[in-house]
């Protein structure tokens, strides 16, 4: 826990309601801001419930009482707000509200053609397919 400490432990917190921020005073000197609608727990949140935060004894956790919500300081400081699923939902989100010429070419084009093709209900399942023919029947 000392390792995880020396890049620097919370020593205060507190929401900034005007800038809808959270404001973390480290050990170092340093104070780290970040919007909260970020961080997992925190996003549909109220002011008045992001207003009460608990720092851990060792000062590597956050802890929102009214949300039950919890950060952990050292994965703040790699930019990480949040469990791996979570974060990977907020990139997959993102990555698909992105609209480029190309996307918007194969959207228009797949249109073109009736949109997305159909299952064929009749059709043969490849795998089940495969297993028939490996297992000799």
């Amino acid at each position: 826990m000392a390792t995880l400490r020396e890049a620097g432990h919370a020593v205060s917190a507190r929401y900034d309601r005007r800038r809808a921020r959270v404001v973390v005073g480290l050990n170092t000197g340093v104070e780290l801001t970040f919007p909260a609608h970020l961080a997992e727990g925190l996003a549909d949140a109220s002011p008045d419930s992001l207003a009460v935060i608990e720092i851990s004894p060792a000062g590597l956790g956050l802890h929102w009482p009214k949300l039950d919500a919890d950060i952990y300081v050292p994965g703040l400081l790699r930019g990480v707000f949040g469990s791996k699923k979570w974060m990977a939902h907020q990139l997959g989100s993102e990555g698909g509200k992105v609209r480029t010429a190309a996307k918007n070419a194969a959207s228009s084009a797949n249109g073109q053609k009736g949109g997305q093709p159909r299952k064929l209900a009749d059709a043969p399942d490849p795998i089940e397919a495969e297993n028939v023919t490996s297992s000799g029947q």
